[in-house]
């Protein structure tokens, strides 16, 4: 019987590393082509690799004013609606994190509605709005398109933040006669600090990579890295352009999103849910 069931689990040991591999070539295959055609100068069919390597069309790339343009677009959309969100989130999470009131859970549970129906569609009834109010093609429509997606992130890893704090300590500082403030100050804060940053950094890099807003909110007056980067793509003016974009989006993202990880760790999500 024993012989048996561990017959059974190693098969399904293989099998899970079977889909694991499909997974990740799934995943990679589409990355290693893009990083594949951004050091390319010369590659032609049939040739399985390519005939010429080289970084010309990173200096072609970055020599185009549009794209400067467009990383100082993004930077300042990006900072703004961060600090907006922030500004919003923060004291929300704080709230739901340590004050009881009716609707609560509901109101705790709504964050999660921009997230809970298509975004492209959710994005097209906004857009009728905007047409209406004049933010179509404007900065500040596409801050707040891009604000409405960073709700969720920025109120649910806080929250985590916040409740994690040691209740003790705080406890402690208010026995040696610390007000509310200095004890939020100098124990709360510094202990909530390093998840509230990770969280920041998530909602930094998400907003700097939407695209669907930024574009159907913004165009044709503001043109993100992303938007740039699919125009280049779509009206294929040279392939390489658009590789070389891509990688110059993917090293960042990804350094941010190892230390966010390394931050939060897994129990984070789980916490806010808990709340």
């Amino acid at each position: 019987m024993s012989a048996g069931r561990s017959g059974i689990g190693l098969r399904f040991d293989w099998i899970g590393m079977l889909f694991a591999c499909l997974l990740t070539l799934f995943i990679a295959l589409p990355l290693i082509v893009v990083g594949t055609w951004a050091f390319t100068e010369v590659w032609r069919y049939p040739s399985v690799i390519p005939q010429q390597f080289g970084l010309r069309f990173w200096g072609q790339t970055l020599a185009r004013p549009d794209v400067w343009d467009a990383l100082f677009l993004s930077l300042r959309l990006t900072t703004t609606v961060t600090i907006l969100s922030a500004i919003i989130c923060l004291p929300a999470a704080y709230a739901f994190a340590r004050m009881r009131f009716p609707g609560r859970n509901i109101l705790f549970l709504s964050f999660l509605s921009s997230h809970a129906f298509p975004k492209f569609g959710l994005l097209v009834a906004i857009a009728g709005i905007f047409l209406q109010l004049g933010l179509i093609s404007t900065f500040w429509g596409v801050v707040l398109i891009q604000l409405v997606g960073t709700l969720m992130l920025m109120i649910w890893i806080p929250v985590a933040a916040f409740q994690n704090v040691d209740r003790r300590m705080e406890e402690a500082a208010r026995d040696a006669g610390a007000t509310p403030l200095r004890v939020f100050w100098s124990i709360t804060l510094p202990q909530a600090a390093p998840t509230i940053s990770a969280a920041l950094l998530l909602t930094f890099v998400g907003t700097f990579y939407e695209t669907e807003g930024a574009w159907l909110i913004g165009a044709p007056e503001i043109r993100t890295m992303p938007v740039l980067m699919i125009s280049f793509i779509n009206n294929q003016i040279v392939v390489q352009y658009g590789a070389v974009l891509s990688v110059m989006l993917w090293v960042p993202s990804f350094i941010a999103l190892m230390f966010a990880r390394r931050v939060i760790g897994t129990g984070a999500f789980a916490r806010g849910f808990g709340a």
